[in-house]
């Protein structure tokens, strides 16, 4: 059983920290003045004067169109700024948990296994998949592929044709928790069944009314379908 008071939760002000305070009142939510990422200093006295046992990484720079335009930003948050976090949990013997996304597949197929071919198709994705590859030299880790928002959908429109396997936050959260408080290390899939982000939209917010919208409306990349095998996931918890 997983002792919240020696989680560290990086990114606690996001979508996916603020769901996880629900659930882990009492688990380590530093701000970015106390804990920044492309500080390693700063990350290694606050874990000194702390008991932590766990760092779940979900900080990120996660705009695509945003990290397109600032690709530095993408750089030092998503890669050297997990690096950093990396080395922090190798000095120290931490478990790490590390939250990347979907978007890391060419998204030209969809029901993606752990071990299929990584190509991303944007900035975003490239710098998430460089978050990866620290982690992958870190043993004690797990890398959770995921796609998620909030828990009402937050636009008018949707896309009709982009395939996903998202899902609303408080599910997600429920869904990582089983990973958090259990002992596997490596890739593993989180997420629901594939379908469109339309679809997923409505279902979500059925009292909505959601428009419907193409990927070829949008000036950035987006990848068809990447949805995610869940298969993993479901034979393990």
């Amino acid at each position: 059983m997983i002792e919240d008071k020696k989680v560290l939760f990086t990114g606690g002000s996001g979508l996916l920290g603020r769901e996880f305070r629900k659930r882990l009142p009492d688990a380590l939510y530093p701000s970015k003045v106390e804990f920044d990422v492309v500080n390693f200093d700063q990350m290694d006295k606050y874990v000194q004067e702390h008991a932590v046992k766990t760092v779940f990484h979900a900080a990120a720079f996660t705009s695509p169109p945003r990290v397109d335009k600032q690709p530095e930003m993408g750089i030092a948050v998503n890669i050297i700024g997990t690096a950093n976090v990396v080395n922090l949990c190798i000095k120290h013997s931490l478990r790490l948990i590390y939250v990347s996304t979907d978007y890391v597949f060419r998204g030209d197929r969809g029901r993606y296994q752990e071990e299929d071919e990584l190509h991303p198709v944007n900035k975003y994705a490239w710098s998430k998949l460089g978050g990866e590859c620290a982690v992958r030299m870190y043993d004690n880790s797990v890398i959770i592929r995921t796609s998620f928002g909030p828990d009402e959908f937050p636009y008018e429109k949707a896309f009709v044709d982009q395939w996903t396997s998202r899902e609303p936050v408080s599910e997600i959260v429920r869904l990582m928790l089983k990973v958090v408080d259990g002992d596997f290390r490596g890739v593993i899939h989180v997420g629901g069944d594939r379908k469109s982000v339309h679809e997923y939209a409505v279902a979500i917010s059925p009292k909505k009314q959601i428009g419907k919208l193409s990927t070829s409306e949008v000036t950035f990349s987006v990848p068809k379908d990447t949805s995610l095998d869940i298969g993993l996931f479901k034979k393990l918890f």
